[in-house]
C-alpha cells in the first residue's frame, strides 16, 4: 500500500510539471517568416496568432496572389516551429510518445 502512495505522489508530482510547462509554452513566442523576411508571423506556445508584419514592398496590387502565399507560408513555418518547441518540451513528460489531446 504504501508503494501505491508513493507511485500516486509521483503521478500527482509530474501532472503539475507538466501542467507548468504546458502554461510556460504560452509565454514563448515563435517567429515564422517568407519571403526573406517580408512576412513575419509570430505565434505562441500554443500556437496562437500574436501577430503578423508585412513589409510594403510585399504589396503589389497587382499580384495579391504572391502576398496571400507568404502569408500562408509565414504562418506555416511559425505553427511549425511552435509544433516542434511543443513536442520538445512536453515529450520530456511522454518519453516521446505523442498523446492526442495532451498538447
Amino acid at each position: 500500500m504504501n508503494n501505491m502512495n508513493q507511485m500516486m505522489k509521483q503521478v500527482k508530482k509530474m501532472q503539475e510539471q507538466m501542467m507548468k510547462a504546458q502554461e510556460e509554452l504560452g509565454t514563448k513566442s515563435i517567429e515564422g517568416t517568407a519571403g526573406g523576411g517580408v512576412v513575419n508571423v509570430i505565434v505562441n506556445g500554443h500556437k496562437k496568432i500574436q501577430s503578423i508584419t508585412i513589409k510594403p514592398e510585399a504589396v503589389d496590387p497587382e499580384d495579391v496572389e504572391m502576398l496571400q502565399d507568404l502569408i500562408l507560408t509565414a504562418v506555416n513555418d511559425a505553427m511549425s516551429k511552435a509544433e516542434e518547441l511543443a513536442n520538445k518540451d512536453m515529450g520530456k513528460f511522454t518519453g516521446g510518445m505523442n498523446i492526442p489531446g495532451l498538447f
